[in-house]
């Protein structure tokens, strides 16, 4: 159902955007809290405000040029909605002023090839950098367009409790389209966004949400029956999960975070898992007493290291306005350093898969590669040959918006020779 365009309705997205723009918090959690406080918002009312506010998010640099000065919140989502939505001046009757019509038609003048590389782009002038040196100057244009639409949502079907043709006819009775995804066994994409927390797949533990990007991190575990595993930075715990079922409810799986608050966030997860081979715990940090008594005993460790998550501009795009270049310098202190003690635990032969969802090099390959030259007793394990073919070829896995449609994640397979 599709949200009626009133005075009010726009008042909202204008309230919100004008919180956002504040960048003090995290914009998914913004839009959380307005919404607690404004209960008598629809479903189709939310999914307007949320749309629109982060379409504002997406494009945030390009708009503000082509708006002018002041790019004001009313400005930027008029804007927004003309240029980004492709709304037409019949639709945006109901809230434009016949003194906005001129200078709405001049901001539909402005085309992308008007705007220098980094505003077209929408990325901060340090990103786009970056971007381009990694992946040269033509091929950013295509990233960041991928980057500026919203994700896909996508499920993992819960082995525990059923498979992945079920899931698709049970969401098919319902209504709700879906289709197999085409890189994870386990993944289900929906066409639209329904709400599901109150679903009864959903709250039966049949799928949990995850981008089918994550859900490769686990295959490249390939975690087994009865090994010892340990998820190093679970947060919520969604790989956690994923892990579980891959080794069929056996063996033992730690789940660490220093976070009680992501921990707790876990728990109602797991009780509609079914599983009960997970050890969630809390540690104070890489060194602590609980990961030094593992030392030299685990067959897997994953580290789903902390990173400036700039692979998810798509879910998150305010991450590239408030990321600075100097916070990336001290994540990859602190990724290194996890990726040290991690390695501790593992036994000869074991694997340690490091991954980020960072686009980065800094981030990914240079720590990975820096590992390596300070620890000979790892080597590589080549990710297509564990994933096969439809992730590219390469000993190290990197998942792009704009080949794969997923969300950017990098991945490397270590193992303990000695």
């Amino acid at each position: 159902m599709k949200a009626r365009f009133t005075p009010a309705l726009f008042a909202h997205a204008e309230a919100v955007l004008g919180q956002l723009l504040r960048f003090e918090h995290p914009a998914d959690a913004v839009v959380s809290r307005y919404f607690r406080e404004h209960r008598q918002l629809g479903h189709a009312d939310r999914a307007f405000v949320a749309e629109t506010v982060f379409a504002v998010l997406r494009r945030k640099r390009s708009l503000e040029a082509r708006c002018g000065n002041p790019p004001t919140p009313r400005r930027m989502l008029l804007a927004a909605l003309a240029v980004v939505r492709g709304w037409n001046q019949r639709e945006l009757a109901p809230v434009l002023k016949a003194s906005e019509t001129e200078w709405l038609a001049t901001v539909r003048a402005v085309a992308d090839a008007d705007l220098p590389p980094a505003v077209a782009c929408d990325l901060p002038d340090w990103l786009y950098e970056r971007l381009a040196a990694q992946f040269g100057a033509d091929e950013v244009p295509k990233l960041a367009q991928a980057l500026n639409q919203p994700a896909p949502l996508d499920l993992r079907v819960n082995t525990l409790k059923t498979d992945r043709d079920s899931l698709l006819a049970a969401l098919a009775a319902d209504g709700i389209a879906a289709e197999p995804g085409a890189l994870s066994p386990f993944v289900v994409r929906l066409r639209d966004k329904p709400a599901l927390a109150r679903h009864p797949l959903f709250l039966g533990g049949a799928f949990e949400v995850q981008d089918e990007g994550s859900q490769l991190l686990g295959l490249l575990l390939e975690p087994k029956r009865g090994e010892m595993v340990v998820d190093f930075c679970a947060g919520a715990g969604g790989k956690t999960l994923l892990l579980g079922a891959l080794m069929k409810n056996t063996g033992r799986l730690y789940a660490f975070d220093v976070s009680d608050k992501r921990l707790a966030n876990l728990k109602p997860r797991l009780a509609r898992s079914g599983l009960s081979n997970v050890h969630p715990g809390r540690i104070e940090h890489e060194r602590d007493l609980k990961v030094k008594r593992l030392a030299g005993k685990v067959d897997r460790v994953l580290v789903d290291a902390p990173c400036s998550g700039l692979g998810t501009l798509r879910r998150n795009p305010d991450l590239k306005w408030r990321q600075g270049e100097s916070a990336i310098a001290e994540l990859t202190v602190k990724q290194a350093a996890i990726l040290d003690a991690a390695s501790t635990l593992l036994k000869p032969g074991g694997r340690l898969v490091y991954a980020t969802c960072s686009l980065l090099t800094a981030e990914n390959e240079a720590i990975v590669e820096s590992f390596l030259a300070r620890h000979p007793g790892f080597a590589p394990v080549p990710a297509q040959g564990i994933l096969g073919s439809p992730v590219g070829a390469g000993d190290m896995l990197r998942l792009l918006p704009h080949v794969h449609n997923t969300d950017g994640f990098f991945a490397a397979a270590l193992e303990r020779r000695a």
